[in-house]
């Protein structure tokens, strides 16, 4: 929607993380994502953006990983996973709660949002990043043409029911991230890729798996197709560029 329409609001009061995240509020015409992207550099891992709006939820975390590109990617895998995690923690009982490969997240079949990964641009597949930012939004209320009586497939927090107040999603994600790469570090990527797949859209006669790369294997039978990730992550699926938020 046009800047001159969103609700104005104020800083997001300050969030409750755990460390080592370090908080940088943006006002609501602010782009978490790509002010992580520019601070990366200067402000190393840890620090965490967020963006003051009342419709959205939007965030984005710096990290520094230690592998080479190709396999640090899925650090990605652990993003959603910890977004999903989140939300779960604050939804109604039973409220469906699922992942369109790779990025998207729909609640009980409408899309809510979304994560997407940003890279150096001079980023080699065989060398380790400098940094990785991990950014996601998620529609909190819905206005103007995203209202789920105007776009059926479209959906927010509010009016699925769920129960957080401005900021809590950004905390409660951050330690479900923390958790994440804890079980990662201490019994490897398995963990990660079983919570992120178990999310994932089933498909009759489908198995899923994920490569070392992170692309996505589908399995039928004894034929498998692969999808890149890198690819896929190169223009987020759920991402309106008219808005900046969730289509």
């Amino acid at each position: 929607m046009p800047l001159e329409q969103r609700i104005r609001t104020p800083y997001a009061q300050g969030l409750d993380l755990p460390p080592p995240f370090r908080a940088v509020a943006l006002r609501e015409a602010g782009d978490a994502f790509a002010h992580a992207a520019k601070i990366a550099p200067r402000d190393g891992a840890g620090t965490l953006v967020h963006v003051g709006r009342y419709d959205l939820a939007e965030f984005a975390v710096v990290l520094e990983p230690e592998q080479p590109l190709c396999g640090a990617r899925r650090a990605f895998y652990a993003g959603m996973t910890a977004l999903v995690d989140a939300l779960a923690a604050h939804a109604p009982p039973e409220k469906p709660i699922a992942i369109d490969w790779p990025d998207a997240i729909r609640v009980d079949g409408g899309l809510i949002g979304g994560g997407r990964l940003g890279e150096p641009a001079s980023a080699s597949e065989d060398a380790r990043p400098d940094w990785l930012v991990f950014g996601c939004s998620v529609r909190t209320f819905a206005m103007g043409v995203a209202e789920p009586g105007l776009n059926p497939s479209s959906a927010a927090l509010e009016d699925e029911g769920f129960e957080l107040g401005l900021g809590k999603l950004t905390e409660s994600f951050a330690r479900h991230f923390l958790t994440a790469i804890d079980l990662w570090q201490h019994d490897g990527f398995a963990g990660i890729a079983h919570s992120y797949l178990a999310r994932l859209q089933p498909m009759p006669g489908v198995t899923y798996a994920l490569a070392d790369n992170g692309d996505l294997l589908l399995r039928r039978g004894s034929k498998t197709e692969r999808r890149d990730l890198k690819s896929a992550l190169a223009a987020p699926s759920w991402l309106d560029p008219a808005t900046g938020g969730p289509r």
